[in-house]
């Protein structure tokens, strides 16, 4: 049976280059295949309560420059543990509603569906895979630990936006001579945080793959002072940790489906390397400005390629695949390979080494070691 219609939803944090995927989803269609493309708003919660929007050329025009995503996204709408409302004493109530966002696939003549997401987005899509939907995933997630896949989308344009921020943050710890901490996003891998440190000239880079001694750290502040260099950037991933500590959590949210909020480590480690330095020392949080703006000519072609590649599978199969960066090629990976584990910094890794050996200090050993 040929296949003519595809549905196609983002879903998880938004990142940069989602409506490129979107673009290429949609033109391959029309241009190559001949389907229709049915774009579900808001994620798998368009899904389940069946809102949706036709994709064309001339609504996707236009748009391979935009941040963010022409559909909308939701990381709380999980068809398999959806809110239901509360019980009696106030307690949230979820339920499975996959069978009811199956039968709209159905009502609507659906016969792939195209999963943007991340590792948790993943998950749900290789749900609906056992539950007969043909399923291809596109994978999506500025912190570049998606397995299966040399490079996300969304990563490039992130790293970029933290290196101008240290480049901006350079010029005013070296007129103040101040330790200017810079945190980012990162909970267990700690990619931005090195690519971006790297690119940015940082003196420091605590990632959470590497726990950290805070006196390395002085150390190597002390040795830029004793060099006359009375400044020094850090770049810190949130999910960054002491030796024998643990994450800095900001709040526990007992109702979401991702409980743990990290948050407050670049403050923490300010607050430490001045009172221990002598130094003055600040703290900037980028925050959820990596996920916004417009994306890189990496990313936008990343996203074009990722995008029809994508569509021909969804047209072709194989399904229950994911779409994946492999050198120079795009090809197909089985989901359940991405999704069996994170890719995290392995600390004997060449850009780790490359990272020491221009002086980088890692928060683990001593430059003398």
């Amino acid at each position: 049976m040929a296949i003519k219609r595809v549905a196609v939803l983002t879903c998880g944090g938004d990142a940069p280059g989602l409506n490129g995927v979107i673009r290429g989803i949609a033109r391959a269609a029309e241009n190559v295949y001949g389907a229709q493309v049915f774009g579900f708003i808001d994620g798998f919660k368009g899904m389940i309560e069946n809102k949706y929007m036709v994709l064309d050329q001339a609504n996707t025009s236009g748009i391979l420059h935009r941040g963010g995503t022409i559909l909308g996204t939701s990381n709380r709408d999980n068809p398999f543990q959806y809110p239901m409302g509360r019980d009696e004493g106030g307690k949230l109530i979820f339920g499975d509603v996959s069978d009811q966002a199956m039968g709209n696939l159905t009502r609507l003549g659906i016969q792939a569906l195209i999963v943007i997401g991340g590792d948790g987005s993943l998950h749900m899509a290789h749900q609906f895979a056992d539950k007969g939907v043909r399923v291809v995933g596109v994978p999506k997630t500025i912190d570049n630990d998606l397995d299966a896949t040399d490079q996300t989308f969304g990563f490039d344009t992130a790293i970029n936006t933290v290196m101008e921020a240290l480049d901006r943050l350079h010029t005013t710890a070296e007129s103040h001579h101040r330790i200017m901490v810079v945190e980012v996003m990162g909970r267990y891998a700690g990619w931005i945080a090195l690519h971006s440190g790297m690119a940015g000239g940082a003196d420091v880079i605590l990632v959470p793959e590497i726990p950290y001694d805070l006196n390395v750290v002085i150390k190597k502040i002390q040795q830029r002072s004793q060099q006359g260099k009375h400044f020094s950037l850090v770049t810190v991933a949130e999910g960054a940790a002491e030796k024998e500590g643990q994450m800095v959590v900001a709040a526990h949210i007992e109702e979401s489906t991702d409980p743990i909020r990290l948050g407050g480590v670049g403050q923490v480690v300010a607050e430490k390397l001045g009172r221990l330095t002598g130094l003055e020392s600040r703290t900037t949080v980028l925050g959820h400005l990596q996920r916004g703006g417009s994306p890189t000519a990496l990313d936008r072609i990343l996203t074009t390629r990722l995008g029809v590649k994508a569509m021909e599978t969804a047209i072709n199969g194989p399904w229950n695949h994911m779409v994946s960066l492999r050198g120079n090629e795009i090809v197909t990976v089985p989901i359940a390979q991405a999704i069996d584990r994170l890719k995290n910094i392995q600390p004997d890794s060449e850009i780790v080494r490359a990272a020491r050996a221009v002086g980088i200090c890692l928060g683990d050993v001593y430059d003398d070691e």
